[in-house]
This record gives C-alpha cells, sequence and structure tokens, in this order.
C-alpha cells in the first residue's frame, strides 16, 4: 500500500513540499479503507517520504530529516577513508541496534514493506537496474528503523545512509553493488529473522551484512590504489 501512495505521489507530479490528497481522498482512491492508508502513511512518514502536519494535513517530504541540519554534514569528509571507516561502524551500531528492536516491535504492514523493498532490491539487481536496486536498498534499511520505533534511530539512519551516497558520489559509486547477489540474500536473512520474532538472529544479521557491505568498499578501494 506504500508503494501504491508513492505511485499516486508520482502520478500526480507532486514535488517536496506540495499538499497530498487527504486519508480519505486516497482510501477512496485506492480502494480501500482509511486505517489501511493511515498505516502506510506512518511507514512512509518514517521513511521520510511523506510528512504529515497535525491540523494542515499530508505534505510531501524533502527529505532531509531529523538531523537534516546536524553538524555531522560539516564533519564528514566523504573523500577522506578514515571517515568512510568511522561512518561504516556507526552504521553498524545503528543497524544492528534497529534490527533487533524491529524484530521486537515490527507491525504486518512495516513487515510488508520490508519484503516489497527487499523483493524492489532483488528486481533491480536480476534487471541491470542499479537505481531501482538503490531505492530498494535505501526503503529496506529505512524500512527496519521504522520498524525498530525508535524515532531516533529512524533519523540516525536515514542520516548516516545520506552520508555515504556522498562518499560513494565523489569516488566510490558502485562499488556496493559488486556484492549485490550476496546482499540479496543478506536482506532475506535479515528479513527473515525480523519476521520470526528473533531479535539477536536479526542482530547478527543485520552486523553480517554490514561487515560484508564494508568489505565491498575495501576490496574495491584496493583495486583502485594497487590495480
Amino acid at each position: 500500500m506504500a508503494e501504491r501512495i508513492l505511485e499516486i505521489i508520482a502520478g500526480s507530479g507532486l514535488r517536496p513540499g506540495d499538499r497530498m490528497p487527504t486519508e480519505n481522498e486516497l482510501a477512496a482512491r485506492l480502494g480501500t479503507s482509511r486505517t489501511v492508508v493511515r498505516e502506510a502513511i506512518k511507514i512512509l512518514s518514517a521513511l521520510g517520504r511523506v510528512r504529515a502536519q497535525k491540523g494542515r494535513g499530508l505534505y510531501v517530504a524533502d527529505d532531509e530529516g531529523m538531523l537534516g541540519s546536524s553538524p555531522w554534514a560539516g564533519f564528514f569528509l566523504p573523500t577522506d577513508l578514515d571517515h568512510v571507516y568511522m561512518l561504516f561502524e556507526f552504521r553498524r551500531v545503528q543497524e544492528v541496534a534497529a534490527s533487533r528492536l524491529a524484530a521486537v516491535h515490527a507491525t504486518p504492514p512495516e513487515l510488508r514493506a520490508l519484503a516489497d523493498a527487499a523483493e524492489l532490491c532483488r528486481e533491480g539487481h536480476v534487471t541491470g537496474q542499479a537505481a531501482l536496486f538503490d531505492r530498494g536498498d535505501d526503503d529496506f534499511h529505512l524500512g527496519i528503523a521504522a520498524a525498530s520505533h525508535n524515532a531516533f534511530l529512524v533519523a540516525a539512519v536515514r542520516e548516516a545512509r545520506r552520508l555515504q551516497r556522498q562518499s560513494s558520489i565523489i569516488g566510490l559509486h558502485g562499488t556496493v553493488g559488486g556484492h549485490a547477489d550476496e546482499a540479496i540474500a543478506e536482506h532475506g536473512a535479515i528479513y527473515q529473522a525480523i519476521r520470526d520474532g528473533d531479535p539477536e538472529a536479526a542482530a547478527h544479521a543485520a552486523a553480517v551484512h554490514i561487515d560484508n557491505t564494508l568489505e565491498d568498499y575495501r576490496r574495491e578501494i584496493q583495486r583502485r590504489l594497487f590495480g
């Protein structure tokens, strides 16, 4: 359902800051109940795609997040390898904690959103659509944070991924996809543990995924430095 609301936003040409249809209007257009729409809006809000303003309605979010003006943005140097490695250490702490909490708190709609994101990532890989893979990857990791039901983890995960994209754009673009096959399997292991309500298995699967992604970065850096 969250994906269908995003399709409405895209199909209507709505831009960040634009007002969206109301929950009732969305329910009518989608042929579902307001309760189902409200659950989907909660997920999109946690993912930074939609912003709900009390008494004013729903708006397309600018995706800056709670930490959009964080001093981290000034501190982080995406060309400094030590900073990139520290960022991975930080991501590991965040995502292990988020996965552990998600295994306890995830609701059925949040589990469906995770499954949809994992499938989008897989589809992007098998069809060679890097942008689709990246979108599914973003939705999957932010979806886990949303399922943790901790707003600070949501904001921290979103900010860390934004900073990581800076390093990718400047010099490491495409390297994470070097272990795309493994990443898809790792997403599956994380999702399975969260769905099974197993916090420790979810935390372990998340740690393995981040560690393998970092190793992929290291291999690419060595290749570029030493050929």
